[in-house]
């Protein structure tokens, strides 16, 4: 299944031709009351056969989204008034899609009723082969469980459930590097997170995940658990840069000094953030972490080899089928400072962005490989 068919049903009699994305038609009819079961009718006689056992999974109205999860194309009968605007989405197969009868003349054969094509216009294909759902605005809306698969049951308001929300900038946007420049994207990544990097390179590997951790804590107001070490080992605690002390630096030794008054401004949180990126690194964040058994994944674990060089990416996503059998999806920054990107399956594209959890000795990500020994999670509070 490679294809979704985003039909638009337009009342119009204006007809505009755009040049867009091949296989996806916007059938419209001249202005008059219509239900689902009328609009089946237009369907030639094996589309319908072919798509019959699937359902409606979204209805939209105008810009208000409304769900009809579950409910069967056929039996749906929602009027659909003059002058307004609906989608309905319904699963085929690209197969069938070649196989739609287009005769000499260009008709597109319906049922009863032939729609030329110069009435046809070609619009966004949604591509479902990865369950990739092009306009989602975060990770949860963006990426699709496969069939049989349910995404794991996680607390509002958990660090699991900040990251299944994160927000992505548009389909097939690149990475975009601290000094502006593109990365390009050579079957490496499915989405680019769209937070804040800075513009000095020190948004990497390590760094991407320390700034959700803090970002996170820092939104709900946590700040006594915003807090990393350096690589020599000393703590900053968020906590006492919000009361004006800064950290001085001085060869070997590290200490706290009071400079400034204090304040707790997004502006603030960043340049704590930056002097964390500056002197922390995968070498000390592994060590805020303890050993995690593969069976005993959870979201926001992480796979991470300390060192230089080192790297490490994030459990950003889980789900499960009936028979426990469990997936996960990863996140990564890289070197030079680069946006936060969902990466893509190597080894198996049709599952892609989901890995298997099923890790025999080896994970191969698109840029490091990592042993199934690599997985860690942060230590509780104190």
């Amino acid at each position: 299944m490679k294809i979704l068919i985003l039909i638009l049903i337009i009342f119009t009699s204006q007809v505009n031709i755009a040049q867009k994305p091949k296989d996806i038609l916007e059938i419209k009819f001249i202005g008059r009351y219509m239900s689902i079961n009328t609009f089946w009718q237009f369907l030639p006689n094996e589309t319908r056969k072919e798509i019959s056992g699937f359902n409606v999974t979204r209805v939209i109205k105008g810009r208000i989204k409304t769900d009809f999860i579950g409910v069967d194309l056929k039996e749906q009968n929602m009027k659909l008034k003059i002058g307004e605007k609906y989608t309905v989405i319904i699963k085929i197969t690209k197969k069938r899609l070649k196989e739609l009868k287009i005769d000499k003349e260009n008709t597109f054969v319906t049922y009863d009723y032939p729609i030329r094509k110069k009435e046809i216009e070609l619009i966004e294909i949604l591509d479902d082969i990865n369950n990739i759902h092009k306009s989602g605005k975060t990770l949860k809306d963006r990426f699709l469980v496969p069939k049989g698969y349910e995404r794991v049951i996680v607390k509002d308001n958990s660090f699991a459930d900040y990251l299944r929300k994160l927000p992505l900038k548009d389909h097939n946007s690149l990475v975009r590097y601290y000094n502006g420049t593109t990365k390009e994207n050579n079957d490496i990544y499915d989405a680019v997170v769209d937070m804040k990097i800075g513009k000095k390179n020190l948004h990497q590997c390590a760094d991407a995940i320390i700034h959700l951790r803090a970002e996170y804590f820092w939104k709900k107001a946590s700040y006594d658990k915003i807090h990393f070490h350096f690589t020599n080992g000393f703590n900053v605690e968020y906590s006492r840069w919000m009361k004006g002390d800064r950290i001085v630096v001085e060869g070997n030794k590290t200490y706290w000094k009071n400079k400034t008054k204090a304040s707790n401004s997004y502006n603030d949180f960043w340049n704590y953030l930056e002097i964390i990126f500056t002197y922390s690194g995968t070498l000390s964040l592994s060590k805020e972490m303890k050993y995690v058994d593969l069976k005993d994944m959870k979201i926001g674990d992480v796979f991470i080899i300390g060192g230089s060089p080192g790297h490490a990416v994030l459990v950003v996503d889980m789900a499960k089928n009936k028979d426990n059998k469990k997936i996960f999806m990863l996140a990564q920054s890289f070197m030079p400072a680069q946006e936060m990107q969902v990466l893509k399956n190597p080894k198996d594209p049709k599952l892609s962005p989901w890995y298997l959890l099923d890790i025999k000795d080896k994970l191969y990500t698109p840029e490091w490989t990592f042993s199934k020994t690599d997985l860690k999670r942060f230590k509780k509070e104190k």
